[in-house]
């Protein structure tokens, strides 16, 4: 074996060393490097768009807009094996001399990837369905993002309406994979899934999701253009696409849903506790347990029904049971036609735009969009949504209301989820981080739910801090917000950690909460579809009020929160605990300026 200090004199050997770490440190090879860390960025993010065209079609980048992911499973080994060597890639790269930026880039990018790798040993793409997020309605969901300007546009779209066949039964083998590895989502849940997909088979041609953009052709194209165009989409709708999720919904139905988990909880599925302290670690970007969780959450619970019993006590109303059972049987609370929830959404976010420059002092410049949820998938979505547009400002963004049921709908949070959805909340964040230019690309279309949801739950408040929520019962509707993302850590926690049954969950919603059993169901429904997304709102608010106060605190006088707000969002989407290091550098460098 080679030995350099058998070899080399001790004084030659001292010079060579400092040769060596004089040269790493040059501005030279500083250079080099920083070049180094700026390619591999780039080339995992076009990795990423190549391999995800409809991340690219959500963003904007049209190069993709003719073909979907592979969904095979050879493809998701691929997939982690590319996530492993990526890590070896960016381990390599020396950040000695590194602007902050710099190293947070690539700290985000090595733990990204690292929880690629982590997360594949649970093998969730073999459960790809769902009654919110599954590729039954992931398709037809994807294209109404698409882009509908040209007749290119327009071949784009009728090659996905070709591919569509091919993704059902790519998800299709991953199921089957998935049934004998006992992977499996809760059949009840499926059983939803098999109407969706029935429904979207079923539908006539005049009312097929596929078939919009007929209703949309440009007026600068050619009539022999729309007719070539027409024939193509309703044969690839009527021929292909059809008969594809008749299939797909006959599998769900007769094979797949039978064999459907009994047990609502992932505690029941192969690694159920590792696979749900995973997903509490990966939602909420912190260590805590969801032992630790449960209990903040009952906490919460309780400290937020001493607000809403004073409430409910100004208003005449002895105890909150009372109070409750009154909002649950008064008409007038409930909706009485989904256009009458539409503008309500719209009038909300309409009136917190004036409000915004008190609050911020940087804007993005994507306009916002009040628009009805499809009706695809609107029985088992919540009362709203948001959509992200476009990062080139060609597409805005959206609130998605949803107006199914509207007569079994409380009106009571409207305000507070038009504030969540729209502005200050979701559209604020998401427009603000694509609009930025100094970070690259990963950080500004990526995502934290801790971060996002936090935020957006967050800005409800802030409604309150400029004047609105004057109706006492839209106040109330705001604590019945509170009340439901607290209620969420315990039932969360309680159903994936503590082997809660669905009527357990149900029933804590009902003990602690006026909400109607439309909302009820699909919020519970959610939870256990999907582990861990709904403790994100709760702690990431939760987050960043601690950081205000002890911004605030430290500042004194000098704290002023449109730059407090500006600094939250002026990094992009970041781990809360990342977030947290920002915000002190923040404030360290705010009193320095004083």
């Amino acid at each position: 074996m080679f030995n350099l200090r058998r070899t080399l004199p001790l004084a030659l050997l001292l010079i060579l060393v400092f040769a060596v770490n004089g040269l790493a440190q040059s501005p030279k090879n500083l250079a080099a490097r920083r070049a180094q860390l700026r390619d591999a960025l780039q080339q995992e993010w076009q990795y990423t768009l190549r391999t995800s065209p409809e991340l690219a079609t959500s963003i904007g980048d049209p190069r993709y807009n003719d073909r979907w992911s592979d969904y095979s499973a050879s493809e998701q080994e691929r997939q982690t094996e590319h996530a492993r060597a990526e890590i070896r890639v960016f381990e390599a790269i020396d950040a000695a001399g590194f602007s902050e930026q710099e190293v947070l880039d690539k700290t985000l990018m090595l733990r990204q990837l690292r929880e690629a790798v982590e997360a594949a040993r649970f093998k969730d793409w073999e459960m790809p369905v769902d009654q919110m997020n599954g590729i039954q309605l992931g398709i037809p969901g994807l294209m109404t993002q698409m882009p509908l300007k040209t007749v290119k546009d327009y071949e784009n779209y009728i090659a996905r309406l070709h591919g569509t066949p091919h993704v059902l039964d790519q998800a299709t083998a991953d199921m089957r994979l998935g049934m004998a590895d006992h992977l499996m989502p809760p059949r009840y849940l499926l059983d939803k899934v098999a109407v969706q997909s029935e429904d979207i088979a079923t539908k006539p041609l005049t009312s097929s999701p596929f078939a919009e953009p007929l209703q949309k052709f440009p007026s600068a194209m050619s009539q022999a253009d729309r007719g070539r165009l027409t024939i193509a989409i309703q044969g690839a709708i009527h021929n292909e696409v059809d008969p594809a999720y008749a299939k797909f919904a006959a599998f769900v139905k007769n094979e797949y849903a039978p064999q459907g988990r009994t047990d609502p909880g992932v505690w029941a599925l192969p690694d159920g506790a590792e696979r749900y302290r995973f997903a509490v670690r990966e939602q909420t970007t912190t260590d805590l347990t969801p032992e630790e969780i449960h209990a903040m959450g009952v906490k919460q619970v309780a400290e937020i029904e001493a607000d809403m019993l004073k409430l409910a006590q100004s208003l005449g109303y002895k105890d909150l049971a009372s109070f409750n059972d009154h909002i649950r049987h008064d008409p007038d609370l409930y909706g009485k036609s989904g256009q009458q929830i539409f503008d309500l959404y719209k009038h909300y976010a309409e009136q917190m735009e004036g409000k915004l420059p008190q609050l911020f002092g940087h804007l993005p410049t994507t306009k916002l969009e009040v628009i009805v949820m499809e009706a695809f998938r609107a029985p088992s979505a919540p009362p709203a949504d948001y959509s992200p547009g476009a990062g080139d400002g060609s597409r805005p963004g959206y609130i998605n209301v949803n107006e199914y049921d509207p007569t079994h709908r409380l009106l009571l949070n409207v305000e507070a989820i038009a504030y969540h959805e729209g502005v200050p909340g979701h559209h604020l964040q998401f427009s603000i981080a694509q609009e930025l230019t100094d970070i690259p690309e990963f950080r500004r279309f990526g995502g934290y739910n801790a971060y996002s949801e936090g935020w957006a739950f967050y800005t409800e408040r802030l409604g309150k801090e400029v004047g609105f929520y004057q109706d006492p019962y839209s106040e109330y509707g705001r604590l019945e917000n509170e009340m439901w993302r607290s209620v969420r850590l315990v039932v969360d926690t309680g159903v994936h950690s503590q082997h809660w049954t669905r009527q357990q969950m149900v029933d804590y919603f009902h003990a602690h909460t006026a909400m109607d059993d439309t909302n009820i169901a699909s919020e519970v429904d959610r939870y256990i579809a999907w582990p861990g997304q709904a403790l994100a709102y709760k702690l990431g608010q939760m987050k960043i009020l601690e950081l205000r106060a002890r911004a605030k605190s430290e500042l004194g006088p000098k704290f002023d929160i449109r730059k407090f707000h500006d600094a939250v969002l002026g990094e992009g989407p970041l781990p809360l605990d990342v977030l947290d290091q920002q915000i002190t550098a923040w404030i360290a460098e705010q009193k320095r300026q004083q």
